[in-house]
C-alpha cells in the first residue's frame, strides 16, 4: 500500500484532535477560571530509502533520502494566562490576581482550581459549586491565625461569635489646660467590660492641686472610679514649664471578683499641658462586649474579616493558595479542579501575596482566557489541514485505482 495513504490518515487524526482541543476551548468560554489549551504536532519517524554516504577520494558526500510517514500530536498544553476580571458583588467570590490555586478537598483528596465562585452550605462550610471544601487556616479566639498549622476547611457559620473581654488597659490622650485655676477639675468618662461583657463607666478625674513655677512643675490629682464595682485608684501627674510630661504616678486599678472585672491600667504618656486647650479624652480601651457575626469580607492576603454586632472587626480564618513549579504539568479532572502529578511538582501551600503567589480579591471572578479570535483562527486551520489531507487520501486511492486497472 502506498506511505501516503497511512500519512494522511495520521493527518486526519491529528487534525480531528485539534478540532476537539478548540471546541472544547470555545464551549468554555465563559466558564469561570478556565485555562484554554493548545495542540502541538511533531513528524513521526521517517523512513530511510537511502543512507548519508560520506566523502571519498574524487567523489563527494551524500545526503540521506528520507520519506515522512505522517505526523503525531505531540502534546496538549494549558495556557495559564491570567483571565479578564468580572465583577460580581458576590461576598463569597474570589479572584487570584497572579499565579497560584485554590486549594480543596474533594472526597478526602486535595485538588486546586482558578475558579473562585464559592458558596457557604447548611454547616457555614466554604464550598465550591459541586461541594469541594475550600482549604484554608481558622483563626484562633482571639483573631490570630497560625500558618504553620495544618490545613483545615473554612467555615464560617452564622452563630460564630467573637467572645467577651475583660478591660485590662486604656489609655487617654490629650491637654490638660496650663492656665487652669487651682481647683478646677476635669471629668472623662469610658466604658470598661468586665468579663462577662457588661460595661462599667470608669470616671477619671482630673484635678489640678499646683501651678507650674520656675523651680516645681504643675501638679494634678487623678481619682478613677469604675461603677458598680470597688475598683477606685488615685495618682498624681506633673508637667513641665514648657507642657511636657514630667512624671505620672497612677497604679493600675485594682480587679473586682464580684463583678469580674480585672485590674485595669491606664496610659498617661501621652498627656501634654499647653496653655489654652481642654482636649482630653480617653483614646482607647482593650476591653469589648461579645458580638455575634453579621458580614464579613476578605483582604488581598486572603484574610476573612468578620464585622460583628459589637461593632469590631476580627480576622475569622485565611484562604490557603498552592502554587507549582510547573503548572502546566497538572492534570485536569473536571469541574474547574485540577490534580498534582508527577510533572507538576507538589504544591507550594501558602498565604496569598507572598512566595510567588498571587493577591485575591473579593467580589470578583477570573472570566476564562480563551481568545475567541484565536481559536476560529484555528478552527479554519484545523478544517483546511483535515480536508488538505483527506485530499491526499483520495489521490492515493486513484492512484490505487489506476494500478489495479492495469490488468483488465
Amino acid at each position: 500500500m502506498l506511505r501516503s495513504l497511512f500519512s494522511g490518515i495520521s493527518g486526519l487524526r491529528a487534525h480531528q484532535t485539534m478540532l476537539d482541543v478548540t471546541g472544547n476551548n470555545i464551549a468554555n468560554v465563559n466558564t469561570a477560571g478556565f485555562k484554554s489549551s493548545q495542540v502541538q504536532f511533531q513528524d513521526t519517524l521517517s523512513q530511510v530509502l537511502t543512507n548519508a554516504g560520506a566523502a571519498q577520494s574524487g567523489v563527494g558526500g551524500t545526503n540521506p533520502a528520507q520519506v515522512g510517514l505522517g505526523v503525531k500530536v505531540a502534546g496538549i498544553t494549558t495556557n495559564f494566562q491570567q483571565g479578564a476580571s468580572q465583577l460580581t458583588n458576590r461576598q463569597t467570590d474570589m479572584m487570584i490576581s497572579g499565579d497560584g490555586f485554590f486549594v480543596v478537598e474533594k472526597g478526602g483528596e486535595q485538588l486546586y482550581s482558578r475558579a473562585g465562585a464559592f458558596s457557604f452550605d447548611a454547616l457555614g462550610q466554604l464550598v465550591t459549586p459541586d461541594g469541594a471544601l475550600v482549604q484554608g487556616w481558622a483563626a484562633d479566639g482571639t483573631g490570630n491565625i497560625d500558618l504553620n498549622s495544618p490545613l483545615t476547611a473554612l467555615r464560617l457559620p452564622v452563630s460564630t461569635l467573637m467572645g467577651a473581654q475583660a478591660t485590662s488597659g486604656s489609655a487617654f490622650e490629650g491637654n490638660l489646660p496650663y492656665d487652669a485655676a487651682v481647683g478646677t477639675t476635669l471629668n472623662r468618662q469610658v466604658d470598661v467590660f468586665d468579663g462577662a461583657g457588661a460595661p462599667h463607666s470608669m470616671n477619671m478625674a482630673f484635678t489640678l492641686s499646683a501651678v507650674a513655677t520656675a523651680t516645681t512643675p504643675a501638679t494634678w490629682n487623678i481619682s478613677a472610679t469604675v461603677a458598680g464595682t470597688t475598683s477606685t485608684q488615685s495618682g498624681t501627674i506633673s508637667f513641665n514649664t514648657d507642657g511636657t510630661l514630667n512624671t505620672a504616678t497612677f497604679a493600675p486599678l485594682p480587679a473586682d471578683a464580684t463583678v469580674g472585672t480585672s485590674a485595669i491600667t491606664v496610659d498617661l504618656a501621652k498627656l501634654t499641658s499647653f496653655a489654652g486647650l481642654e482636649t482630653i479624652a480617653a483614646a482607647s480601651q482593650d476591653g469589648r462586649a461579645a458580638g455575634g457575626l453579621q458580614s464579613f469580607a476578605i483582604n488581598s492576603d486572603g484574610t476573612l474579616l468578620g464585622s460583628f454586632s459589637n461593632g469590631l472587626k476580627q480576622a475569622i480564618g485565611r484562604v490557603a493558595l498552592g502554587n507549582f513549579a510547573n503548572p502546566s504539568g497538572l492534570e485536569k479532572s473536571g469541574s474547574s479542579l485540577y490534580r498534582v502529578t508527577v510533572n507538576s511538582g507538589d504544591a507550594q501551600v501558602g498565604a496569598a501575596g507572598n512566595g510567588g503567589r498571587g493577591s485575591l480579591s473579593g467580589g470578583s471572578l477570573e472570566m476564562s482566557n480563551v481568545d475567541l479570535s484565536a481559536e476560529f483562527t484555528n478552527l479554519i486551520v484545523a478544517q483546511r489541514g483535515f480536508q488538505a489531507n483527506s485530499r491526499v487520501i483520495t489521490t492515493s486511492d486513484e492512484v490505487l485505482q489506476e494500478l489495479v486497472n492495469l490488468k483488465r
